[in-house]
């Protein structure tokens, strides 16, 4: 009779598309890296190579070894792969595809490349992720492959100063704007869907599946800058739930969607309560930075909320409560949020901006020897004086 861990196991092989025990245990490819590997020929014609685990003929590393393959460069990447890193080779730029069914989600390509084209793509105050090229492929019109920068969570590494976070307030709040400008509503901004474009910080590169590690894996981890000396620009990326408009005047009303952040009043039911009626997507864009920025850096997510929480970030609090306020008519517009940060960026001190961003969770030693690292950066920023927000974007 199969244990509780052989049924877990099981459903962990069928989730990464794994179809034996053997693949499971010495690191085969699931049925989602095929496809990756049965078109690398392909994808090399077209300028893209990928790693060495996705080519034909590859040979697992630790074959012959006691080598964990989780702990091999060429290993497993434990999760499904529509997404998977590559090097264009002409000039050896990290690069990122996105494999697309058109017939489920025409808008993604549509939407992408709208904001890449024209005067749009050169826009400072656009912060959507710039499609670089568009690849169709060849055995299947309805398969698109969507080439990317090669981006990084935005909140990774972590944030040093409350000046580096109020430059990413301020250009995620600008990159909606944006969109709601050109009557695009993402419909699904939540943290998972902000990205953030990091070579600059790292200019020795990072390993794709490891970000924190070099890019040979496992020789150490990768050095970078802080933001505050190489800043970076932040974007929001996922348009797969996104909708575009001819105008905003009536307001579109939509059914609502099975989005990552699933709190938004407008669709929360009781047990009395109407059915759910069609909503105007732009306030509950809103309301998803709102309750983004009041997850992780006001309140903490309600999961291990205490180690979540950061100090200090309390000047927020009422722009945060408008933006997540269960009335719709109440929360301010894209617009709106833009103009009144801007007002609580005004009024922030120059001491307040070079200060540290502290976790609850920081334990002694190590919130001691940051702090340390901390002061030696501010007293070096304040001499030449860098400014305290960063202000050229990578």
């Amino acid at each position: 009779m199969p244990t509780e861990l052989d049924l877990r196991s099981a459903r962990l092989d069928r989730l990464l598309g794994i179809n034996s025990n053997q693949d499971r245990d010495f690191g085969g490819l699931s049925e989602s890296e095929t496809f990756w590997r049965d078109h690398q020929p392909w994808l090399e014609e077209c300028g893209y190579m990928l790693r060495p685990r996705y080519r034909p003929g590859w040979v697992r590393s630790w074959e012959g070894t006691n080598k964990d393959p989780w702990h091999c460069t060429d290993g497993p990447p434990g999760r499904f792969l529509l997404v998977l890193d590559a090097v264009r080779i002409r000039d050896k730029t990290d690069v990122c595809l996105k494999r697309i069914d058109t017939g489920k989600h025409k808008l993604e390509c549509e939407i992408g490349t709208f904001f890449s084209s024209g005067s749009l793509a050169d826009d400072p105050e656009n912060h959507c992720v710039p499609i670089l090229e568009t690849l169709q492929f060849p055995d299947d019109e309805k398969i698109t492959i969507l080439v990317m920068p090669l981006l990084r969570k935005y909140s990774d590494p972590r944030f040093d100063t409350f000046g580096e976070a109020v430059d990413f307030f301020g250009q995620i709040f600008e990159g909606l704007k944006f969109m709601h400008d050109h009557n695009v509503a993402h419909r699904d901004c939540n943290s998972n869907n902000i990205m953030m474009d990091g070579s600059k910080m790292f200019p020795e590169g990072y390993h794709p599946v490891k970000p924190k590690l070099k890019r040979d894996y496992y020789s150490g981890r990768a050095r970078f800058y802080t933001r505050t000396q190489r800043p970076p620009k932040y974007y929001l990326i996922d348009f797969g739930l996104s909708s575009r408009y001819q105008t905003r005047n009536p307001p579109p009303l939509e059914m609502g969607i099975e989005a990552g952040d699933k709190s938004v009043p407008e669709f929360q039911l009781s047990e009395n309560s109407p059915p759910p009626k069609p909503s105007d997507p732009f306030p509950i864009d809103v309301y998803y930075l709102g309750n983004m920025i009041r997850q992780n850096f006001l309140e903490g997510r309600p999961i291990f909320s205490y180690q979540n929480r950061l100090y200090g970030f309390e000047f927020m609090k009422p722009l945060v409560d408008d933006m997540t306020s269960n009335d719709p008519s109440k929360r301010p517009t894209a617009d709106e949020v833009v103009e009144r940060f801007a007002i609580i960026r005004d009024s922030l001190s120059s001491w307040k901006l070079r200060s540290r961003v502290i976790k609850a969770s920081d334990s002694l030693f190590p919130g001691a020897l940051r702090s340390v690292k901390h002061w030696y950066r501010r007293i070096r920023f304040i001499l030449l004086r860098v400014p305290t927000i960063p202000v050229k974007r990578a």
